[in-house]
């Protein structure tokens, strides 16, 4: 079974937001974990290891007062490595969402880079399960990470990226990337900015 898990929600999603009659705000903004929200601990099943990236919780929180649905989409290939079990991975999320609140849906892949899945990133399945999960167009998403394959996930869902590099973001990763932010509330500024189009694909 090659589908992505998606992981209980703090709430259920309402669907998709009525049009805003000031600016045009997407219609969600959904999360890289590792490396993007927390630190890049490699295979992490220890809760206690979670540390924020720094901005965070300021990013998080400013989507979240748009009034817009956040969400995270991670691939987690140490499930398919046999390093991790998904309790591991629902209580790394957990203290997620103790350090920075309820995301509105975790869109994750379990799967390997061999496995043949749609879901791992760059694939288009963990954003595309995400956006059916919140009733919302993949088009009026962004999604936001700290390497190539999450803004490429995000073009092949036909969604906006926007890239936060870190020390593991590569040269040319960062050159292709169209969107980029200096740090996480940089880039969520981009994401709610009404002068960046919609559908925006590079």
């Amino acid at each position: 079974m090659t589908r992505p898990w998606l992981l209980p929600a703090a709430h259920e999603p309402t669907g998709v937001r009525p049009p805003q009659p000031v600016r045009s705000l997407p219609a969600a903004v959904l999360f890289d974990r590792d490396g993007t929200l927390i630190a890049d601990v490699p295979y992490n099943g220890d809760p206690s290891r979670v540390a924020l990236m720094p901005g965070a919780r300021e990013a998080v929180d400013a989507v979240r007062a748009a009034g817009v649905p956040v969400g995270v989409v991670t691939n987690q290939s140490g499930v398919a490595r046999g390093v991790l079990t998904r309790r591991q991975v629902e209580d790394v999320r957990l203290r997620v969402e103790e350090l920075l609140g309820p995301f509105a849906v975790w869109a994750v892949c379990p799967h390997g880079p061999r496995d043949g899945c749609g879901c791992r990133k760059p694939a288009p399945g963990l954003v595309l399960a995400a956006c059916r999960r919140l009733a919302v167009p993949p088009e009026r998403t962004v999604v936001i990470g700290d390497i190539g394959a999450d803004v490429e996930a995000a073009w092949a869902a036909g969604a906006r990226g926007v890239l936060v590099p870190t020390a593991v973001t590569r040269p040319e990763e960062v050159t292709e990337a169209g969107a980029t932010a200096s740090d996480l509330p940089e880039a969520v500024r981009l994401a709610l900015d009404s002068a960046v189009p919609a559908g925006e694909a590079r």
